[in-house]
């Protein structure tokens, strides 16, 4: 009925992410008096015009947009409802999936360990978790998973942040790998409570213990460092930081970014008392959205196999914004500090091994830092990424602007919502420093 997960998840993240690099190459001589040029009037004209035409029936029940920058509060333009049966309208406080929207989360918690010297961007994974020590390496890519060699160089904490690590995904690996990591239950997200043809993928593994040692049995899809691979780097990550810290990742993220930063709705489970500001999850079929995750019976509402720092937080807009712009302020918000500025500026830079590149596919022509993706040349200091089910979030670590938008169907390329939504955007920025 739904397209099959690899294609819904590949495809949502390699489209947004070149559609949110088409915005950011404003460039960075656009953006200095941006704030002066924003003090007395609306800032999204043109992305509330693609907002309103998008929402409404045989479209999208709701969706949320918003840019922020220096010296005025974030403008959000909200429309619509949570859902096509659910009469709550959405708000900038509404709760959305935001599926990989959480890797630069999980990236920046790293980067703070990095900061305080609990952990080296090229020290041995195998350090931390010994049983990754001997590692062996497919020889063809997703070929055999007998025929392999061993690992020329160990996995790094450099490696997993960036995907340069040789670990696979289950959502883009193909043939006997793809197999063998769904039987160990290496299944890093979650979906919907529904079986669906394509999305249920087997019953995850209980637990990031059990799920960092299962996936040290299976081979690797590259030598780590030679190349750059779409992984479940990330959500191992937070294995990495539950051994270095003593205590969970869940709650790790909770006690040192979320509550410092002010963030009171980003979940890796939605509480019962929050489940009322939950949207719909839509899968398109066609030109029909098919509600896959609704909010009084979403999987979300459960405790998670184990809290997955590649896929797994729930956030609203106004949560994710301040997590942007404690960035961009270099770890600082609200006159708290919240991460060093040594773990934003080096997590916001590009971290990726010399000579290795990003498939177009997935935005191309950048670097890649702490979960996230890097810009280069006219867009110089972007940072961010994208969820499967539509959701986008960016920064521009030089000026401090950062935008985001908030919908949920999957895939996102789906319609063409969202390069209308960047253009728009573009527009809106662009008039903000012709009328300066």
């Amino acid at each position: 009925m739904i397209r099959d997960l690899e294609t819904l998840a590949a495809a949502a993240d390699r489209r947004m992410i070149l559609s949110m690099a088409a915005c950011a190459s404003l460039g960075v001589a656009l953006m200095p008096r941006l704030a002066l040029a924003a003090a007395d009037r609306e800032m999204l004209p043109q992305v509330r015009k693609v907002v309103e035409r998008w929402v409404g029936p045989g479209k999208f029940p709701g969706m949320v947009a918003s840019l922020g920058i220096p010296g005025r509060d974030p403008e959000y333009v909200a429309r619509g409802s949570e859902g096509f049966t659910d009469g709550d309208a959405v708000t900038p406080d509404s709760l959305f999936r935001i599926y990989s929207m959480t890797k630069p989360v999980t990236g920046m918690a790293a980067m703070q360990l990095v900061a305080q010297g609990k952990l080296g961007l090229d020290q041995p994974l195998y350090d931390i978790l010994p049983k990754f020590r001997t590692m062996m390496v497919q020889d063809t890519y997703d070929g055999s998973v007998t025929e392999l060699h061993p690992a020329p160089r160990p996995i790094t904490i450099r490696y997993l942040l960036t995907h340069t690590s040789g670990i696979g995904y289950t959502i883009i690996q193909k043939g006997p790998i793809k197999t063998l990591m769904e039987d160990k239950g290496l299944i890093a997200g979650q979906v919907s409570r529904m079986e669906i043809p394509g999305l249920s993928r087997g019953a995850p593994v209980h637990g990031l213990d059990h799920f960092a040692d299962r996936l040290a049995e299976v081979p690797l899809v590259s030598d780590p460092g030679a190349r750059w691979i779409y992984s479940m780097g990330l959500d191992l990550m937070g294995r990495v930081i539950e051994v270095v810290t003593g205590r969970s990742f869940d709650a790790h993220l909770r006690e040192t970014i979320f509550e410092p930063a002010g963030m009171t709705s980003t979940f890796f489970r939605v509480p019962a008392g929050d489940a009322g500001r939950l949207t719909t999850n839509y899968g398109a079929v066609g030109d029909v959205l098919v509600p896959i995750d609704g909010s009084e019976n979403s999987i979300f509402l459960d405790p998670p196999p184990f809290p997955f720092g590649g896929a797994g937080l729930v956030s609203s807009p106004r949560d994710y914004d301040r997590f942007l712009r404690m960035l961009a302020q270099f770890g600082e918000i609200d006159g708290v500090r919240v991460l060093d500025e040594q773990a934003v500026r080096i997590g916001t830079g590009d971290l990726l091994p010399a000579g290795v590149t990003i498939p177009a596919m997935f935005g191309g022509n950048a670097g890649f830092g702490a979960g996230g993706r890097v810009g280069k040349g006219a867009e110089a200091g972007i940072y961010g990424w994208s969820g499967a089910a539509g959701t986008v979030g960016m920064v521009d670590m030089v000026h401090a602007l950062r935008s985001q938008i908030f919908v949920q169907f999957m895939p996102p390329n789906a319609s063409g919502l969202l390069p209308e939504f960047q253009t728009a955007l573009k527009a809106d920025v662009m008039a903000l420093l012709e009328n300066k």
